[in-house]
């Protein structure tokens, strides 16, 4: 990434952060270059801030941390800030999770975000991962932005206390003018300069960054769906109005799983990884109260008098991590959690009714011409599934032509014995064989020579 794209390219970070970031570009593109050797000089100590190794601890768990601005690759920004390099970033989960020593990762997350560029590679790649090893990302200050966006993609998520901050899911692009710039541009193409720095930017090219904004900001929402498992509406209505959601507002809105630090995921992970493989799914507080009594109790069956909440990620108490795990029943979920309660409630209602339309369709896929009532009866009783509607229509399907062919043989005229059938009937005369025939012709109304060799003579 050149410099001048730095200025101009869209982010997915805090507003604050990327004035900052602009700002020291500002300085670097106006030929005030950054003195690295009068910065190393006052700290006492070189600027040694290349992208952190993953460190392995107890049980083979590694913990690689990702902090500060997300950059695409190295360059002067993380040599002088930290940053975090999208590119080694990625070098580093490939490492761990070829290494036979790591058993399961923990991502440390203390990052305001960045550019757009590398975190979804790095997102999809850990998705990935995680159906293979463990993966959990905890926030141990900040999960913010592009940040979000990677570490949104671990099997489950935490912050390490109740101050961390998360979220500021959007994107943001600046246009700066410089009203003094003298130098003149020749371009070809009507989309190329349309928002140069050189001229106020007009509305054409304000709409066509917005565009380009618009257009991240639906690729980004689209994956933190995939990464919580709910859906883009979900994402955008609960998580992803740019908002920074703080300790309990963001397990509130979905964007993490509870309160747990580093050191217990990693002492937890070590005890039993298996236990972090199931990936989390986004719960928003309050929604179950927008669902109808009526939907409710007609779900109340549907769940089952004693919950398995096993192999729970990590057992919550309060969303701080506890212990032991306990047996839940419905009636102690009624008592402690009554919120989840319909939402579960509600969720084997809608599970339960998009499977009944799945099974409905599958069996009326199966129609053949004609057994229109056998499929509707089909799908109406509930238990049918398509392969077995196949079945049943194949065999009413072979009913139906024995039968026609059985009546069509029944209303076929019957032939004449033969005379070769008859080893000891008399041979009869080529004048008696030429009277029986007009005599069997006019009695059956058919022609003379069909006659004779449907009573075995010779034509």
């Amino acid at each position: 990434m050149k410099v001048i794209d730095i200025l101009t390219s869209p982010w997915a970070i805090e507003p604050a952060k990327l004035r900052e970031i602009q700002e020291i570009y500002a300085t670097h593109l106006r030929g005030d270059k950054i003195d690295i050797e009068a910065i190393e000089a006052r700290l006492g100590r070189p600027l040694a801030n290349d992208q952190q190794e993953y460190q392995i601890r107890q049980g083979g768990v590694a913990v690689l941390a990702l902090q500060g601005v997300i950059v695409p690759k190295a360059n002067l920004f993380t040599r002088i800030s930290g940053g975090t390099s999208a590119q080694l970033f990625m070098q580093q989960i490939d490492s761990a999770m070829a290494d036979s020593r790591v058993t399961g990762l923990v991502i440390a997350s203390d990052t305001p975000g960045g550019s757009v560029q590398g975190p979804p590679s790095v997102a999809s790649a850990i998705l990935a991962y995680s159906a293979e090893k463990p993966i959990v990302s905890v926030a141990e200050g900040q999960m913010a932005s592009a940040g979000y966006w990677i570490s949104s993609a671990a099997a489950q998520v935490y912050i390490a206390e109740l101050t961390a901050q998360v979220g500021s899911i959007g994107v943001v692009a600046t246009h700066d003018y410089q009203p003094n710039n003298r130098s003149t541009e020749i371009t070809a193409g009507k989309y190329k300069r349309i928002a140069t720095s050189n001229a106020p930017l007009s509305a054409e090219g304000a709409q066509y960054l917005q565009q380009q904004v618009d257009q991240i900001y639906a690729v980004f929402i689209d994956s933190v769906a995939q990464h919580r498992g709910v859906s883009p509406e979900d994402v955008e209505q609960h998580m992803a109005d740019g908002r920074v959601f703080i300790g309990q507002q963001a397990i509130d809105a979905g964007l993490v799983d509870g309160v747990a630090t580093v050191d217990q995921i990693v002492e937890r992970m070590a005890a039993n990884p298996r236990a972090f493989m199931t990936r989390s799914k986004a719960r928003f507080k309050g929604a179950a109260g927008r669902r109808s009594a009526a939907a409710g109790a007609a779900a109340e069956d549907a769940i089952p008098t004693a919950v398995a909440v096993a192999p729970a990620p990590l057992p919550m108490k309060g969303n701080v991590m506890s212990d032991q795990p306990k047996a839940m029943t419905r009636e102690t979920l009624a008592a402690e959690n009554p919120a989840l309660l319909a939402e579960l409630r509600e969720s084997f209602r809608a599970e339960g009714a998009k499977a009944e339309r799945e099974r409905v369709d599958a069996v009326r896929a199966q129609l053949l011409p004609g057994h229109e009532a056998l499929i509707e009866q089909l799908a109406a009783d509930g238990k049918t599934t398509g392969p077995e509607a196949a079945m049943a229509v194949n065999a009413a399907e072979r009913a139906q032509r024995a039968a026609a062919m059985s009546a069509h043989r029944a209303d076929a005229p019957k032939a004449a014995a033969s005379a070769a059938a008859n080893d000891e009937r008399p041979v009869k005369s080529k004048a008696e064989q030429t009277a029986e025939a007009k005599a069997y012709a006019a009695q059956h109304r058919v022609d003379f020579v069909t006659a004779l060799k449907t009573l075995g003579f010779a034509a």
